[in-house]
């Protein structure tokens, strides 16, 4: 695989991976990257192995931080890194770690020492936060002014862990999420390999995941209507109709639709946005999740039928790292209030519609949204277009 070209600190996203205006309005990235070359599974090796290849080339670049927040896919990388690094004689990784002050929903303090006790590792920084990552707050604004708008909004959250590892490099669990991801099958597929009963909805489902593609995109547009009412009408059916596109494309295999996860804009674009980041910042960047060795490895080793669920498929490939408490939880941190402080008030109170295409969105329902109590997430990318517009 080619080296990422390091770009300067001014590098902004080639053309064809900018949020496009319908996703600027929805906060999504939508379809597939045709020029993405399709993923590569077969003679792929085993996925830890792969894991690690990645992680040791960012231990190679010190100082290699972490940026950990106590969730299973930031402590799994943790804890292979620590592994690896040890093994292999290389300075040991850095978890980093923001502590936000006032943001219930981010606190994993007790999840996070107990990934620390047992990794065993002698540094951890943690990194005292109050509104600086608002979406229009100051590290938002130097890197909207930087390098223009990336997608996801919150791109800006690895900024001072970049900056903070300048010359170096950072680990992330970026993709975790994405890659031991439930499929749209997975109740067909289940039932077809076995590991579920026959009742009528699933058999139903395996009908639905055999249909031609039209077919299974009209019945998921029926099921699936994702609701964003600061959208026009026609703009919120266009996107819902590319939604159950994209999805009604999913391979019954689960493979197949990692396969198509890959070529997703939601993850090229992703993984652009952080790599202008990192050119920035003079870091690598690195995310085990999101590399084409792992994700092939992954998909190969799963195969078809996938893995049960996602707990066994950490287990699987981390057990032997992390304990399986940490590997089976289900809660996860969020940090909605770290995005929506006094910033963001302070911008919504002196907004006057400027910076927002009105044949997409409806501005009044818009200001509603980003008035109300608990503001949409996926309607601030609009806001630092229209932040960037303002300037």
């Amino acid at each position: 695989m080619s080296e990422r070209p390091w770009a300067s600190r001014e590098a902004v996203l080639p053309p064809t991976l900018r949020p496009r205006p319908l996703e600027v309005a929805c906060g999504l990235a939508l379809g597939v990257d045709d020029r993405e070359p399709r993923l590569a599974m077969k003679g792929a090796g085993p996925p830890r192995r792969a894991i690690e290849q990645t992680i040791q080339g960012a231990l190679a670049r010190p100082p290699c931080l972490v940026s950990f927040s106590g969730g299973r896919d930031s402590s799994a990388v943790l804890a292979t890194a620590a592994a690896v690094a040890r093994r292999d004689g290389l300075p040991l990784p850095i978890p980093t770690t923001y502590r936000f002050d006032g943001a219930a929903g981010s606190q994993e303090s007790d999840w996070q020492e107990q990934v620390i006790r047992h990794v065993g590792l002698p540094d951890w920084e943690r990194l005292p936060m109050t509104s600086e990552l608002d979406a229009v707050g100051p590290v938002a604004q130097a890197v909207l002014s930087r390098h223009g708008l990336l997608w996801p909004f919150n791109a800006h959250f690895h900024a001072p862990l970049l900056e903070r590892a300048s010359g170096g490099s950072l680990l992330t669990g970026i993709g975790g999420d994405e890659i031991f991801a439930r499929q749209l099958w997975s109740s067909a597929r289940a039932l077809l390999t076995g590991h579920r009963r026959d009742r009528p909805v699933h058999l139903r489902s395996v009908g639905l995941a055999l249909a031609p593609s039209p077919v299974r995109s009209w019945a998921v547009a029926r099921r699936r209507q994702l609701p964003l009412p600061w959208l026009c009408p026609g703009a919120e059916h266009d996107v819902n109709r590319r939604l159950a596109d994209l999805r009604a494309r999913t391979p019954l295999p689960w493979s197949g639709g990692l396969a198509l996860w890959w070529r997703s804009r939601s993850r090229t674009v992703l993984a652009a946005s952080m790599d202008v980041l990192a050119s920035g910042a003079g870091t690598q960047i690195v995310h085990p999740f999101l590399d084409e060795r792992v994700v092939a490895a992954v998909g190969a080793h799963f195969g078809a039928a996938g893995p049960a669920d996602r707990s066994s498929a950490l287990g699987a490939l981390f057990g032997d790292v992390l304990p399986q408490a940490v590997l089976s939880r289900r809660s996860k941190a969020f940090f909605d209030e770290a995005f929506i402080a006094d910033h963001t008030r302070r911008f919504v109170s002196g907004w006057t519609g400027t910076g927002v295409d009105p044949t997409l969105v409806d501005l009044e329902r818009l200001g509603e949204q980003w008035r109300s109590d608990h503001p949409d997430p996926r309607s601030l990318l609009l806001m630092q277009a229209a932040w960037l517009a303002s300037r």
